[in-house]
């Protein structure tokens, strides 16, 4: 809509005033010349009552087109989510109700363009009319005060000129309030403040010597919510793995995110090398740090584009070999395309324990010193299980891990596990320390027939 507003309307608003600007002072001067002054004068303080129907409508078409951007936004947004979702509605034979949900959205749509477009069209003719009301009035005003009609013959001229710029700006204004409209939303968006703040006197590091360590850590989403996590103490030597454990939703990604620093601790701190994480620059944090989250995220582009994302000087060699320790390799090359398949929207022609290896691929090519692996066993069968822990194994050779873990086979042989509950940690040792206690982690434990 911007692009289509600047095209359309940045001509015409040059030369629009120009033009009128120009047969007003002509008018001017033939008055003075003819002595009329006071009459035309007058007739030009009256005149800006014209601009009364394009200020009315103009404002009726920015609220209703901003209304209009609104809805086709709803109504990508339905139609994507149908899309994505086309299995589900198949399997629950929905397609009735999502035909009528996309149709209510799409009429809501048209009503608000509609509306606006009738605003827009009846501006010229109200403003048109308005005009010629006043000059009706002029000429009735001139008769009244027996000023020959020859007087006023060359003040027809400059009429005519007129005409167009003013026809012209009731177009011009219609199409700045639709611009109007859509520039709201553009930075309604532009200007969320989303951006983690980094500090002036932040410091690089280039590499992580000895220990993260979490001191009463908390953190909420909101002013007014719950604490996502509350008083989180926690110590990881280098070289040391640390699991987190315990139902969905009780914080474990929080507490990943923070060493990621998506987000600020709202009380407490965390210690990289005995610097708090919020005095040492983002990006040189962030290369410290390797993640493989349970949602792997992959772009639609070729599998070596997606391993070596993050490592842009990566060679082919070095891929391959991140490939092999992540136990891709072999699924990659059984294609014919190799390499260089292409793995579509979020990797869609790769099944979940492909996807995920491929995930690993990349966090080992990457090579931080801290991995953090966030749910990446979820959902997989027995084999592919078996492949991607070997991936993890390898992937977290030599490197201090923070895991999250529902599937506790899988950091058994962690250094310490935490358990969490409601945000804090309720159980804190080693997988025979935690299952000899006898506690909520032993439940979790004989449910999931681990001894």
């Amino acid at each position: 809509v911007v692009e289509s507003v600047v095209a359309t309307t940045i001509s015409d608003c040059a030369t629009a005033p120009l033009v009128m600007v120009g047969a007003s002072v002509f008018v001017v001067i033939y008055a003075i010349q003819c002595n009329m002054l006071p009459l035309v004068a007058s007739m030009f303080l009256v005149f800006p009552l014209c601009i009364i129907p394009i200020v009315v409508l103009g404002r009726i078409v920015k609220r209703y087109t901003h209304r209009a951007l609104e809805r086709i936004s709803d109504l990508v947004s339905r139609m994507h989510e149908t899309f994505t979702g086309i299995r589900v509605v198949k399997a629950f034979h929905t397609e009735k109700i999502e035909f009528e949900k996309f149709q209510s959205v799409s009429v809501s749509y048209f009503k608000s363009v509609v509306r606006a477009l009738k605003a827009e069209l009846f501006m010229a003719p109200l403003m048109e009319a308005a005009g010629v009301l006043l000059i009706g009035a002029f000429l009735i005003i001139c008769y009244s005060q027996h000023i020959p009609f020859a007087r006023l013959t060359p003040l027809l001229l400059p009429a005519i000129i007129v005409y167009r710029p003013i026809r012209q700006m009731a177009r011009l204004n219609a199409n700045i309030q639709r611009g109007g409209a859509a520039l709201d939303r553009i930075f309604s968006l532009l200007d969320t403040d989303t951006v983690i703040k980094e500090s002036p006197v932040a410091v690089k590091v280039a590499e992580f010597k000895d220990r993260v360590v979490f001191e009463n850590v908390t953190f909420s989403y909101g002013p007014d919510t719950e604490p996502a996590v509350s008083d989180i103490c926690l110590e990881v030597p280098r070289g040391g793995v640390v699991a987190l454990v315990g139902e969905t939703g009780t914080g474990k990604t929080t507490i990943a995110n923070l060493l990621a620093r998506f987000y600020d601790p709202t009380a407490g701190r965390i210690l990289l090398d005995g610097v708090d994480i919020r005095e040492i620059k983002i990006d040189s944090l962030r290369k410290l740090i390797g993640v493989v989250t349970q949602e792997t995220i992959l772009f639609n582009e070729t599998i070596a584009y997606n391993i070596a994302y993050g490592t842009e000087d990566a060679s082919m060699e070095q891929v391959i070999a991140a490939a092999k320790k992540a136990n891709a390799h072999d699924f990659i090359v059984a294609d014919a395309s190799g390499y260089n398949r292409v793995v579509g929207e979020k990797g869609f022609v790769l099944s979940g324990g492909e996807r995920q290896r491929i995930a690993i691929a990349r966090a080992i090519l990457k090579d931080a010193p801290i991995l953090i692996l966030d749910e990446a066993m979820s959902a997989l069968d027995t084999v592919t299980e078996r492949l991607v822990q070997d991936a993890i194994t390898m992937a977290m050779k030599d490197r201090t891990v923070l895991a999250i873990a529902h599937r506790l086979s899988t950091v058994r042989h962690a250094s310490q596990i935490l358990l969490i509950e409601r945000g804090r940690t309720a159980e804190r040792g080693t997988h025979e320390e935690l299952y000899n206690a006898g506690g909520h982690y032993r439940k979790l434990c004989d449910m999931q027939v681990l001894d």
